[in-house]
C-alpha cells in the first residue's frame, strides 16, 4: 500500500548537510518522473527537484539549484536528495512523489506521495 515512504528527516542546522531518501514500490515504479516536494509552515507545497525514469534527467527549483541534488539508486528503487548549505527557509515537510503526466514542477503531475518527512533548519 506504501507505494512511496521517505525517510532521513531531521533537524539540522543552517549551513549543514542533510540526506533525505525514497523508497519506491509497487506502482510507483513504473512511473515517469519521480520528484521531490516541500510545504513551508504557510505555504504552498512548491516542487524541490525531480529525475525522470527514462535518461535521469533532473530538474530543479530555483531556489535549490547549486544546493540540493537528486541522486536514484542503480536498481532505481529509491531516489535521494541530497540537501547542503541548508538555510532556514528550507524549513518543510519534504515529500516525495511519482507520476506520469507533466510538468514535473507541478503537483497535479504526480499520483503516488509519500507521507512525507519533517526537515527543520535552526538558524
Amino acid at each position: 500500500q506504501e507505494e512511496l515512504v521517505e525517510s532521513g528527516g531531521g533537524l539540522v542546522r543552517a549551513g549543514d548537510s542533510l540526506t533525505l531518501s525514497c523508497a519506491a514500490s509497487g506502482g510507483a515504479l513504473s512511473t515517469s518522473a519521480m520528484a521531490w516536494f516541500r510545504q513551508a509552515p504557510g505555504k504552498e507545497r512548491e516542487f524541490v527537484g525531480g529525475i525522470t525514469r527514462i535518461g535521469s534527467f533532473t530538474f530543479y527549483a530555483d531556489s535549490v539549484k547549486g544546493r540540493f541534488t537528486i541522486q536514484r539508486d542503480d536498481e532505481q528503487k529509491a531516489i535521494h536528495l541530497l540537501m547542503n548549505s541548508m538555510k532556514p527557509e528550507d524549513t518543510a515537510i519534504y515529500s516525495c512523489a511519482a507520476g506520469k503526466r507533466v510538468p514535473m514542477t507541478a503537483t497535479a503531475s504526480f499520483t503516488y506521495w509519500g507521507q512525507g518527512t519533517q526537515v527543520p533548519v535552526a538558524s
